[in-house]
């Protein structure tokens, strides 16, 4: 994939993350600069995703750890334990926001 299909891909992520937030209406503030969507939930915690172009990877960090996924095909799934990127981030917003969240792919 070439770094315009990273970042577009990126972009269109960063927007469904926004959008999932948006539909299930937490409490919770996005922040998107440059290559970096800051979650941030009415407790002060905060979930930070946040993409690497040069690797062509997403990041998430959270209460949780750290965690880098990479494409292997239509998912992005975790160098460190294969989870996958969505579900990892989901678990992530249920913990900061206290409510019952999920992506609806």
């Amino acid at each position: 994939m070439t770094e315009s299909e990273f970042l577009q891909l990126s972009d269109a992520i960063f927007d469904q993350i926004e959008a999932a937030i948006d539909d299930h209406d937490l409490d919770a503030d996005t922040l998107r600069q440059g290559n970096v969507l800051e979650i941030e939930f009415d407790s002060g915690e905060k979930v930070i995703v946040n993409r690497h172009a040069s690797n062509q990877e997403m990041w998430i960090a959270a209460k949780s750890g750290g965690y880098h996924f990479s494409r292997q095909g239509e998912a992005w799934i975790a160098s460190r334990d294969g989870s996958e990127f969505f579900s990892t981030l989901a678990d992530a917003i249920r913990a900061g926001s206290g409510e019952d969240f999920s992506f609806d792919l």
